[in-house]
């Protein structure tokens, strides 16, 4: 039988119980301001997912490993399709969602193609993600557009901090997964690691037992080079993946209406990325980045696509020079895409785009007092499709106590028009369908007041008020054709809202064995059409978010080689278009140090019955089972 160790045993093991919260709070994050700072002091609704709490959550992958985060959204869809958003918006009347931002170690993961993510060629090997820094909310400032609602920022651990050999093994009754790293070093001062990976899914099911097609298979490898100093640094890293995956109904049927044998989807892909980081005598510093990224991806029998892109990045932040510490930078961003029509029931019409994005901003964090800071920014970006849009920010922090942050932000941003509201041809619809040639960027003000801090030496704790007013979201729309053509419905933006919600979560130190977690959110969307829009299904269409989600984690050391942890998530019912009953999910890990260097887990999830289905149509969504994965992991430096 296992008993609660020791406080003696317990500094021999996990840094669950070794952390400090003075130590969590000290965590070094970036994303909120573009420079380093402890995420107690950061103004913002930022939640940190640290590697042990990938660890002890048994993710394997990505999109698992984002539902740690209580300020995200995470729905399922099919065996590899997710719908990931913050603060609403989870998809909208037409497309995926689009309003959220996603990095990976300094590389933007969003497609112009309909400006979402394909979560299924996001991967890394979760064992050498460092930390990722969650904020929900706007950071158009620091970011650009489409960083409307939230940024999700995953940064992978220095080589350095990754030597020797590991290998990861796993399995269970919906696939596989198998994963190998090496690590050394580069002369005095640089170090590499290398890396490949492949994971294999079964095919899932309707709630109602009909199979569905949507098993995949894929492979990944790559590598990461860090070399010189803190002061002189250059970081080199690449990957390259590809994939097959089942194309589940309704594929493109629930576009087009009209039924085609759908294949298996091909994606690929590679991309490359150099960052060096330079700080100068006079205390000031500079970074500049570089990456090139291409994605194949073929979706029998509608379409294929192949999208280049190059990213340029400037940084320099200057010396404090009284109460201001100023930081600006230039970014340039080329994209070639071209997609391959192969029907004639949908297309993109051109077939071939070239496109720029060239951006600008500046930012002044102004020290008013020892215990007040205020931070004003704003940037300047020129997109393809409305030309020059202006995103401005300010945040208010002030530290109450040496433990007690209260900030308030006024933020404006957009989502700029994509290939598939200004390129989409859909010539079988009745009437035809086409992309909205005055389709403009839809805009978000939003304002935030939040409060983090420490409210006892085992407590922690941190909420966020918020409201966002929303103006030219996207809608259908009837277009006057020219004369003796027949009428077309174009993408247009005949919708206005506002979206209310509350964000909080904490953390208990119960004993010095066992740490509990939780998280609640609550939003609510009012969205209306403006006078003269036609599209009745939009407004309650866009809105397919729950009101109240909830989640606790217990995380428990039972002794020093063995590790329990249990979580427990709730999220409310979707109610339109396609009904989706709240669900309650329960997972758990339990953790054996076989050795020094080995693991041994067996996690657990939708356990109890509690197999669900989580999003989009109720004809075809898949449910989500009840399943078991072994894990050995072994590790030698």
């Amino acid at each position: 039988m296992f008993v609660p160790m020791t406080a003696m045993a317990s500094e021999q093991i996990s840094m669950l119980a070794d952390m400090s919260f003075e130590e969590l709070a000290s965590i070094n994050i970036t994303s909120v301001s573009k420079k380093t700072e402890r995420l107690a002091d950061a103004a913002a609704s930022i939640f940190v997912i640290t590697a042990e709490d990938i660890r002890r959550s048994g993710a394997a992958s990505l999109p698992e490993a984002l539902r740690l985060a209580p300020n995200l959204q995470v729905a399922q869809s099919s065996g590899s399709g997710y719908a990931i958003s913050a603060r609403g918006f989870n998809g909208s009347n037409n497309s995926a969602p689009n309003k959220l931002l996603v990095l990976i170690d300094g590389r933007s993961v969003y497609t112009p193609l309909f400006s979402g993510v394909f979560w299924d060629a996001q991967d890394v090997m979760l064992e050498d993600i460092e930390r990722i820094e969650v904020i929900s909310g706007p950071g158009g400032t620091l970011w650009g557009v489409n960083a409307v609602n939230g940024v999700i920022n995953v940064i992978t651990r220095s080589a350095k901090d990754t030597q020797g050999t590991m290998v990861v093994a796993g399995g269970g009754n919906r696939g596989s997964d198998a994963a190998f790293r090496y690590g050394g070093k580069l002369g005095d001062t640089g170090s590499y690691r290398v890396y490949g990976k492949q994971s294999d899914r079964d095919n899932l099911s309707t709630a109602i037992g009909t199979p569905v097609s949507d098993g995949w298979h894929k492979k990944q490898v790559g590598f990461r080079a860090d070399l010189g100093t803190e002061g002189d640094r250059v970081t080199v890293l690449g990957n390259a993946y590809s994939g097959a995956i089942g194309q589940a109904a309704p594929g493109s049927i629930s576009i087009t209406g009209t039924a085609l044998a759908l294949g298996t989807i091909s994606i690929s892909g590679l991309n490359l990325t150099s960052r060096w980081e330079h700080l100068l005598d006079d205390g000031s510093g500079f970074s500049l980045q570089a990456y090139y990224d291409q994605t194949k991806r073929d979706v029998p029998p509608t379409l294929a696509e192949t999208l280049d892109i190059v990213d340029l990045q400037f940084q320099h932040s200057l010396k404090k020079v009284g109460m201001h510490t100023p930081v600006w930078g230039i970014d340039y961003r080329y994209s070639q895409d071209e997609v391959i029509n192969k029907t004639s029931v949908i297309a993109f019409l051109p077939a071939q785009v070239s496109q720029k994005w060239v951006s600008l901003f500046a930012q002044d964090e102004m020290s008013l007092r020892d215990d007040l800071k205020l931070t004003v920014g704003i940037r300047a970006e020129r997109n393809p499709y409305t030309g020059i849009e202006l995103l401005p920010s300010g945040r208010l922090a002030w530290k109450v106590a040496p433990e007690h942050l209260l900030w308030t932000a006024v933020s404006r941003t957009v989502r700029a028009p994509s290939r598939f509201d200004r390129d989409l041809y859909l010539p079988t619809n009745a009437p035809p369908l086409t992309g909205g040639p005055d389709m403009r960027a839809e805009v978000a003000n939003v304002y935030e007041l939040g409060y983090r801090g420490e409210l006892s030496r085992n407590l922690s704790y941190s909420v966020t008020r918020f409201k966002a007013i929303y103006d030219h979201l996207q809608t259908l729309k009837l277009s006057p054709p020219p004369p003796g053509a027949p009428t077309a419905i174009v993408f247009g933006n005949d919708m206005d809202g506002r979206a209310n919600g509350l964000e909080t979560w904490g953390t208990y130190q119960v004993q010095s064995w066992w740490r509990l977690s939780a998280g609640y959110t609550w939003l609510k969307e009012t969205l209306q059409l403006k006078p003269g829009g036609v599209d009745r299904t939009a407004p309650s269409a866009a809105g397919k978010n729950p009101e109240h989600t909830w989640q606790v984690r217990s995380s428990f050391n039972l002794t020093p080689q063995h590790e329990f942890d249990i979580s427990v998530r709730h999220v409310s019912s979707l109610t339109s278009p396609d009904s989706i009953p709240a669900y309650t999910a329960i997972d758990a890990r339990f953790g054996w140090k076989i050795q020094r260097n080995l693991e041994l887990s067996v996690i657990g999830t939708n356990l109890f019955g509690s197999e669900h289905t989580e999003y989009g149509s109720s004809l075809y969504r898949a449910e989500i089972p009840s399943s078991v994965f072994v894990k050995l992991v072994w590790q030698q430096d």
